[in-house]
């Protein structure tokens, strides 16, 4: 299975017997809360807010929605905020968290705490979707938002954690393209190599469930008759679900060119802790928090 659109994964999550529980670290604010609003009205997550309670209490009375005392929790401190749903998680109270109007770095924080955090002692990596007009399947560039310089085996664990995800929601086997400006691999282009041990890492079942090609470029990646022009013969060739970029700086563009310039829809949030983490930048708009929150509560096992 793969999905082709994000309308199919509301169809999925809607579909489940009960609401996914999410927590909201430092509520307070209306882009946030329209988001929660929606997703809840949409039968996707039930919310459970922490935060300066008469601050959220004013901004849903503004957009004519209420939520229960009880899944309200007042903690207008944002560090103490962040905590309480890092705890709420925990304890089995929510099975996400999302990312209020705090610093990512704040909750960031909370959720790498040894004693009391969410972390499981391996990379945490960003998994970003995007619904992209001119293409026939949702696309995910990795890692845009969490590993700045991956070494080779950060490269393998974010592979792991975007192909495990996709597992999670139902994907059979994802194609997973490692780019780079070339085919070919050339020892004076580090990029190449890594992407070249990853392929055979993957041939010698070191990464399991999925295809991995590298290297590849973007367009071979994306457009089979490009690679065919090139004579690049691969099954993840015109049809791939991931896209490992090298750096950070790499993804990152790429999806603010696939949202800016390609008028591409996007979700994400953090993978590789014990549960998913919805950290939208203050930017991003109500619909992007939205489907972020949908594809969190297709992954929640």
């Amino acid at each position: 299975m793969v999905f082709t659109n994000f309308e199919q994964l509301i169809t999925k999550v809607k579909a489940y017997p009960a609401m996914k529980r999410m927590a909201v670290a430092a509520a307070a604010d209306e882009h946030t809360l329209e988001a929660v609003m929606a997703a809840r009205k949409e039968g996707i997550a039930d919310p459970v807010l922490v935060g300066d309670r008469k601050v959220i209490l004013a901004i849903l009375g503004k957009l004519g929605e209420t939520v229960a005392d009880e899944n309200i929790y007042d903690e207008p401190e944002i560090e103490k905020a962040a905590v309480l749903a890092v705890m709420l998680v925990r304890e089995g109270k929510a099975d996400f968290l999302m990312k209020g109007k705090l610093d990512t770095a704040v909750i960031l924080k909370a959720v790498v705490n040894k004693e009391h955090g969410l972390g499981m002692g391996r990379v945490m990596s960003h998994f970003t979707m995007f619904e992209i007009p001119n293409y026939h399947k949702l696309l995910l560039p990795v890692d845009g938002g969490m590993v700045t310089y991956p070494t080779l085996e950060q490269k393998k664990a974010i592979i792991e954690n975007t192909v495990e995800t996709l597992i999670s929601m139902g994907y059979d086997c994802p194609k997973v393209g490692v780019l780079a400006c070339v085919e070919k691999v050339n020892a004076k282009m580090p990029e190449t190599v890594d992407a070249n041990e990853l392929k055979e890492m993957n041939l010698r079942g070191e990464i399991a469930n999925c295809i991995v090609e590298g290297p590849i470029s973007y367009d071979c990646a994306v457009s089979k008759e490009i690679a065919d022009f090139k004579d690049y013969n691969s099954k993840v060739a015109g049809d791939a679900d991931v896209l490992v970029a090298p750096n950070i700086h790499a993804a990152n563009i790429m999806g603010k060119m696939l949202t800016c310039t390609c008028k591409a829809r996007m979700a994400g949030f953090v993978v590789g802790a014990k549960c998913p983490i919805v950290l939208t930048s203050r930017g991003s708009s109500a619909e992007e928090k939205y489907l972020s929150i949908v594809i969190s509560a297709a992954a929640v096992q």
